[in-house]
Order: structure tokens, then sequence, then C-alpha cells
């Protein structure tokens, strides 16, 4: 790399003709802003534009580029703390190279930075690209718990941008998954497109990470993103890359006299079907969808269960050993004779809708509770075979 480059750009800070751009981040639902992300743009002093694209990359080749990292945290702080001089601050996510992963004493010198604004932690977002989670597998596990630790959230940039690899994401104990562009390029109209936004979406969800969809232009992407449940949307449909005083400005004329809405006349089927598990989980802490033809399982449980040992997939017959080896003694054999798959199946056959059964189980306090198992069978429009979700509820 041009020892030059580094010179300039060493010089474009000093002179702070490196700025940092703010685009927000829009609640999809509700229109509002809700965060943003910092990036960097260089503006020379005859009001010329040198494009990230064309030095970026190269900065990236080597440490070089940290500079500029901890050039833009300093930037993201002081907008946060004029805000939160001003009025009501929002959240800057602010992007990191895969270089700090190996950086001595990284968190301490991002508390440092962050405490000399007087900022909450949760405050700043440190993004890293999907790349990083390839470039540097082995350490970056440990360098993102050390982040979250200290009380900051991070995020997955580019998620889709071309190495993807939901190993890495499964694994990355993440709050944030931002969805690259690229993965809109069909304006959301192509069936392929759709099913892979679907199947992302879907387990990100289930990993309880926030989606961001970044690279957002039109109205088809908004509408589709919405059914996929997408939290946030960042891209020119709401706004462009802005300077430091129009994002202040904006985010303070957005938070005035904010409209009320009625977020159940807004809300997409996808949004209302989270309000109604919501509800159910409230009685129903454990659920298990069943496909008693193929012998199938799989599980949602929420935290308030009297036992966690429960396997989330895999075969129902297993499950049903695993069951009966948590009840009572003398509640074993009915347990297990109840919620047989062949009497089941031969149950659906006679035409029964339900079948309940009150037994005592062992819970992770070594106590038994008393609880309550009902499946339901019903009929999944795409198939034959034979569907029963089981709702379980502990009474004592």
């Amino acid at each position: 790399m041009s020892e030059a480059l580094i010179r300039q750009i060493q010089k474009a800070m000093d002179n702070h003709e490196l700025k940092a751009y703010y685009q927000p981040q829009y609640d999809a639902i509700t229109n509002k802003i809700v965060s943003a992300e910092a990036l960097v743009r260089w503006i020379k002093e005859d009001g010329s534009i040198i494009p990230p694209m064309s030095f970026i990359p190269e900065l990236e080749k080597t440490d070089a580029v940290t500079a500029v990292d901890w050039y833009m945290v300093n930037e993201a702080c002081q907008v946060i703390k004029k805000q939160m001089e001003s009025g009501k601050a929002l959240p800057i996510s602010v992007n990191f190279s895969r270089w700090h992963v190996n950086e001595e004493g990284f968190v301490d010198r991002l508390n440092s930075v962050v405490d000399s604004y007087g900022i909450k932690h949760r405050m700043i977002e440190v993004e890293i690209t999907e790349s990083a989670l390839v470039a540097e597998s082995e350490g970056i596990e440990k360098w993102i718990r050390s982040i979250r630790d200290a009380g900051y959230s991070v995020a997955i940039d580019d998620f889709g941008s071309g190495l993807s690899s939901l190993q890495f994401v499964k694994d990355m104990p993440v709050d944030i998954l931002k969805i690259d562009k690229s993965l809109l390029s069909h304006n959301c109209e192509n069936e392929k497109e759709r099913i892979v936004l679907e199947s992302i979406f879907y387990f990100a969800h289930r990993l309880k990470m926030v989606t961001v969809a970044e690279g957002v232009e039109t109205k088809e992407q908004i509408g589709f993103l919405r059914t996929c449940n997408c939290e946030k949307i960042q891209g020119y449909y709401y706004a462009k890359p802005m300077p430091e005083e129009k994002y202040i400005t904006l985010v303070a004329e957005k938070r005035k006299g904010i409209k009320s809405e009625d977020i159940l006349e807004i809300q997409t089927s996808n949004s209302a079907m989270q309000l109604l598990m919501d509800a159910v989980f409230m009685k129903y802490p454990l659920v298990i969808f069943t496909n008693l033809t193929r012998n199938s399982f799989y599980m949602m449980a929420y935290e308030n269960f009297s036992t966690t040992s429960c396997p989330s997939t895999g075969v129902f017959d297993e499950l049903i050993v695993h069951g009966a080896a948590t009840m009572h003694p003398d509640d074993k054999e009915i347990f297990a004779t109840t919620f047989n798959r062949e009497r089941l199946l031969e149950a659906q056959a006679r035409g029964e809708k339900i079948i309940t059964l009150t037994t005592r189980q062992m819970g992770d306090d070594g106590v038994y509770h008393e609880v309550e198992t009902t499946d339901y069978f019903v009929k999944h429009p795409s198939v034959d075979d034979v569907i029963a979700i089981t709702l379980c509820e502990t009474k004592n």
C-alpha cells in the first residue's frame, strides 16, 4: 500500500477533511428514525469529494485503516453528545475493520473514548463485516464477547454479500444482522429472492437478532420486508447519508410532534403473528410442532417452563422417551402410552381433535411440577402429513 496515501489520510484527519456522514435507520412499521450509521467521507478544502471506495479498500489491506475507525468513533460520540444536550440521542453504529480483532486493549480504548463523552455504551453499535468473520475466525468470537460484555451492541454488516456462512453467524454472539443490498437486487419481485430473504429473516429472528435491511430504495422492497418482520430499514427510500448538522436537525424535527398512530392498524400480518405468539407463551411456555407421519419435531420453549433439558429438534419417538424419563414414576407409563406416535396417528384417524394429559414432571429445580400436555391435530395446507401442535402448561 502507498505510504503516500497513509500520509494523505493522516493529514485529512488532522485538517478534519474526513467527515462522518450519517444515514438514518427507520423502524420498518412506524417509519420513525431509531438509529443511524456513521459513514466516512473525504471532502477536500476545494470542496471536491473523494468517495470511500477510492481509499478505504486500499487502507484495509493493512492496519492503517484502524486510525480511520477510531476517528469515526470520536465523530459519532460528538454527535451523540450534542443530541443529549439538546434532546434525546439515538444510537449510532460505527464500522470496525478485522484488524481490530487482534488489537491490544481494544475494549479498554473503546471504553476510554466513549466514557470521555459521558455516553452510555449502548449508544454505540460496533459493526463488523461478514468477511471479517471468515478472515479472523479463530479470535473473533472472543473479541465480540468482550465488546458485548462491556455493554455495546455488535452487528454483522453486509450479510449476504458473497461470503455468507450460517455456521459463523450461528456461533457468533451478535445482536444485529444487517442484510446486504445485493439481496434486494430484483426489487423483491423475484420468487427465489423472496425465498432467500424469508429464510434469512426467519433464522435471524429465531436467533433473537435484530434485522436491518440496507440499500432499500423502493416501496415494493418496503412492503415485502415488512411481511418478513424486518425491524429496521436503511436506504435511499428514506434518506441518503447526510452531514452532521442536517442529521441532528432531521432527528430533532422528526421527534417533535410525532403523529400518534395506532400500531394495530399499520402492523403486518407477520408482526400480528408475533403478538399472538407472545400471548400464547404467557400461558404455554413450551410449544412443540410435530410431523407424526415423518416422526420429526421442533420445539419453541420460553425461559419460564419448568425444565429446559428438552431437545429442541429431532425424532419424535426419542422425544417421548426423553419426556417419560423426566416424569414421576407413577406417570411414566401413562405418558409414554398416551403420546406413543402410533396411538396418536390412530386417534387422529378416528377423528379425534385433541389429546390431553396431566402428569408430574421433574423440573430443573429438582421438584415435580404438575404439567398439562395437550396435542392438537391440525392440517397443513400443502401436505397430507399428520401434524400435531403440543402446548404444555405448568400448573404449579
